[in-house]
């Protein structure tokens, strides 16, 4: 992200993809003005909550007035760098894995899976949806050779630390850790941990105790 968003909350970081997926899609049918409730029905966060997010980054609209599409959209573009091209390597080629290859972020211009590893034979040297798969025995060579910068792991959580240990030493600035193990790492480096098994336990609780619950997961 650009160093502006680096002072809001995280929280409001969070949300702003959200706002420029949406914003890109107003964009395309022609629509030149929002309000913050017309957001906030698309997006499932709060009016008040959008107009505190926004304005962090000083007058982006007026009030009575809404805001103006292509303005917000050229904003958010540069806020979030999407000009930008980040390659991320992918390290585990399961099910789960295979799925991230398939999919490669295609509505996302500026994230792009670039190379991809395991150590089943009958996968290396062999490509899903475009991207090369290599053995896991070439991750620092190809990872420094790339330049990459973020790393999806999807391996086996036994693995997990000794994989991330070669990645933080490859440079790699940010992990998307989808094992249940908690990594060991440098504070320079950010990692978010999505654990799937732990998230619908969650809404599972919810879904039970809060079945009228309102709140949304993205505030």
């Amino acid at each position: 992200m650009a160093n502006e968003t680096m002072k809001i909350p995280q929280a409001t970081a969070k949300r702003l993809p959200l706002y420029y997926r949406f914003l890109k899609n107003l964009h395309s049918s022609g629509k030149q003005r929002v309000s913050s409730a017309e957001l906030s029905e698309a997006v499932k966060v709060d009016s008040a909550t959008i107009r505190r997010d926004f304005s962090y980054f000083g007058a982006l609209g007026k009030k009575g007035y809404g805001y103006n599409v292509n303005y917000l959209l050229t904003f958010f573009r540069k806020t979030l760098d999407q000009d930008e091209l980040t390659k991320v390597a992918l390290i585990g080629v399961g099910n789960l894995g295979t799925a991230f290859l398939n999919y490669n972020f295609y509505k996302n211009n500026n994230t792009r899976i670039e190379l991809a590893f395991d150590v089943d034979s009958d996968k290396v040297d062999t490509k899903i949806g475009d991207v090369p798969i290599f053995h896991l025995d070439d991750l620092e060579e190809k990872v420094v050779a790339e330049n990459i910068q973020v790393a999806i792991l999807t391996v086996p959580s036994v693995h997990a630390q000794t994989i991330t240990d070669r990645l933080v030493a490859s440079n790699i600035k940010a992990i998307l850790n989808f094992t249940p193990a908690r990594l060991n790492i440098p504070a320079s480096i950010r990692v978010h941990h999505i654990d799937l098994a732990v998230e619908l336990q969650s809404l599972v609780y919810f879904l039970k105790h809060y079945p009228m619950n309102q709140e949304n997961e993205s505030e």
